[in-house]
């Protein structure tokens, strides 16, 4: 056991804590006011239920020992043999325990990243039901498909260095067939859904972005050059991303928005999570470029197509995290990272038909298995505020609060 990675694994589990409170606060700013609570509190509470799961099922199916290469089995259950002892599988210099916690931030974060689809017109109890079986169903399997001892994509040689596939993509794809189940805000595309606090979200934009440091860099598991590389590129990324939607801003509307600076910081920071600590800084650059384009272009067309994805969470993380997948398959470079692989730039075609059956599959099982359940609980529950719950808020009707007393 090494004590410095052990100390920076502890570090980085902490930051990526953090991250989820950043983001309750980054979507929080973004609703009308009168649901800042309930968009606050669907982020925040899985950080209870999801750690729960993860406890007793989320650890053992994601990182157990393989069955068929799709899911662990459940021999470490309540954690059962997960011990201070390195692990022979993972993360070899640090206790299997801090890996096991480091891996408990990342699940907690998936499914909250979903709730800005739906922000501003979903029940509190059907949400809960809906987040714990995306956790068991969606992400403990493509979890163990991608990082997984004996996992079928990781087998062929799928590459994804902190949660491109595992965390944006699936939660991208979850994000879209819950806007196409549950429909659209009352008054979408006729009343104003203007934020109702943009340096809250200024705020939990700031924390996300000092989050993902332990996000990436400490997906590296030690204090070594990896981490190094995975820093760097992470924050190259997220300000390159920032800049260029900027500048698509000024292009199109002939103004530069605060709520553009955002989304253009996270939509760079979640195309480069994949592929962090396989590239260098231009290459960073460039990757957080182009997703400060796309993204931005995703966003921007969302309205033509008639979804309602309230706070963009297809077109920024979706959309990122695949393009981020396949930008490992074109700029990642062993001489950057030797333990890595040589994408298209470096001469190596296969890497990128990799990556990219690595999205379709992905993807696709993440959205079919996120669309049924969402059907199976609207209908059963009601997912769905009723009208007048929604037209007086989630905040009254959901919590009995109000997050502004005057």
């Amino acid at each position: 056991m090494n004590k410095a990675d052990t100390a920076f694994v502890l570090a980085s589990a902490g930051l990526v804590l953090l991250m989820t409170p950043g983001l309750a606060l980054f979507y929080g700013g973004m609703v009308r006011k009168k649901n800042v609570l309930g968009t606050i509190m669907q982020s925040m509470i899985l950080i209870s239920l999801v750690s729960i799961e993860w406890v007793y099922l989320g650890y053992s199916m994601s990182f157990g020992p393989d069955v068929g290469g799709f899911v662990g089995d459940l021999s470490w259950f309540a954690l059962k043999g997960v011990t201070n002892a390195p692990s022979a599988d993972y993360a070899t210099t640090i206790p299997q325990t801090v890996f096991m916690i480091y891996q408990c931030m990342f699940a907690i974060i998936t499914p909250a990243l979903i709730t800005g689809a739906f922000a501003e017109r979903v029940r509190f109890v059907p949400f809960l039901v809906f987040s714990l079986a995306w956790t068991i169903l969606v992400y403990n399997p493509v979890c163990h498909w991608v990082w997984g001892k004996g996992g079928w994509l990781g087998n062929i040689g799928v590459l994804d260095f902190a949660g491109g596939l595992v965390v944006h993509a699936t939660c991208g794809a979850a994000a879209f067939a819950g806007v196409l189940v549950l429909g659209a805000r009352k008054g979408y595309g006729r009343s104003s859904f203007m934020p109702h606090n943009l340096p809250m979200t200024m705020l939990g934009t700031g924390l996300l972005w000092f989050g993902w440091f332990g996000f990436n860099g400490g997906s590296a598991l030690a204090v070594d050059g990896v981490a190094a590389t995975a820093f760097i590129a992470t924050h190259m990324a997220g300000m390159a991303g920032m800049l260029l939607w900027v500048v698509m801003e000024w292009l199109t509307q002939k103004k530069a928005t605060t709520l553009g600076a955002a989304s253009g910081a996270i939509a760079g920071l979640a195309t480069i999570t994949p592929t962090a600590g396989f590239v260098g800084p231009n290459a960073a650059i460039i990757i957080g470029g182009i997703a400060g384009v796309v993204c931005f272009l995703a966003v921007s067309s969302k309205s033509k197509f008639g979804f309602d994805d309230s706070l963009d969470v297809v077109g920024i993380h979706g959309v990122g995290g695949i393009m981020g997948t396949l930008c490992l398959g074109i700029f990642a470079s062993t001489k950057v990272n030797p333990g890595g692989v040589d994408g298209l730039l470096a001469g190596n075609v296969s890497q990128l038909g990799k990556q990219a059956l690595g999205v379709v599959v992905v993807v696709a099982y993440a959205f079919v298995v996120s669309w049924i359940l969402f059907k199976v609980i609207h209908s059963v529950m009601g997912m769905r505020l009723v009208e007048d719950a929604e037209v007086e808020g989630m905040d009254s009707t959901e919590h009995s609060e109000t997050a502004y007393n005057y």
